[in-house]
């Protein structure tokens, strides 16, 4: 899917001038005169990135950027304004703008600003694309292997998985392959990452053995 990027300014000539630019560039240009429009058609499933005006009518592009930091947080925002705001911009570079451009800066500028933010997003998306197939592999985990994993992850030796769960070593040797099996990895060390990937422990303290 090509990336689409949301030009988002009240000012209709510049607005029009650069989509006008990005176009030349091949790239896919979606145009909004306000920030309830773009949110109004907006499309979290989709890639790309937002050229936000700072000051507008109507929602500013600090609420705009709020508002997307919970319908799309994998959108990266690159702001653009006539002011050069330095407050706004701190303010904006704080809640996760990836850059903050005034609009007279060059045609290479404003491009160099929309390739980081679509190859921020790229790296976003194959996180988040991972993430759901690391919480759809645990969740494929019947409940005793799950009981296992958990333990495992943990650093708890076989013997003292099948303590607590009143189970043999044996039986615990089982359920530990089929987990390793069904997560598709070959050593505990990746399965502490998914672990710690899904949020089941803290990457940082994790040290498990065995």
């Amino acid at each position: 899917m090509k990336p689409v990027i949301h030009m988002v300014d009240d000012d209709k000539s510049y607005r029009t001038a650069t989509a006008r630019l990005l176009s030349a560039h091949g790239l896919r240009v979606e145009v909004y005169e306000s920030g309830d429009e773009f949110l109004a058609r907006l499309s979290a499933c989709e890639p790309g990135c937002v050229l936000l005006d700072l000051q507008m009518p109507g929602q500013s592009g600090l609420q705009i950027q709020r508002r997307l930091c919970e319908l799309a947080p994998h959108l990266p925002v690159v702001f653009l304004t006539g002011e050069g705001d330095i407050k706004a911009s701190v303010e904006a570079m704080k809640t996760g703008a990836k850059d903050f451009l005034e609009k007279g800066s060059t045609a290479a500028t404003l491009m160099e600003a929309i390739n980081r933010a679509l190859i921020q997003c790229e790296r976003q998306r194959v996180g988040h694309d991972r993430l759901q197939a690391q919480q759809a592999l645990v969740a494929g985990l019947s409940s005793r292997e799950a009981e296992v994993f958990r333990l495992l992850i943990r650093g708890r030796l076989n013997k003292q998985i099948a303590y607590a769960l009143g189970i043999s070593e044996r039986t615990v040797k089982v359920h530990r392959h089929q987990v390793m099996e069904k997560l598709a990895v070959r050593s505990l060390a990746e399965a502490v990452s998914i672990a710690a990937n899904i949020g089941l422990i803290d990457q940082d303290t994790a040290s498990p053995v065995g």
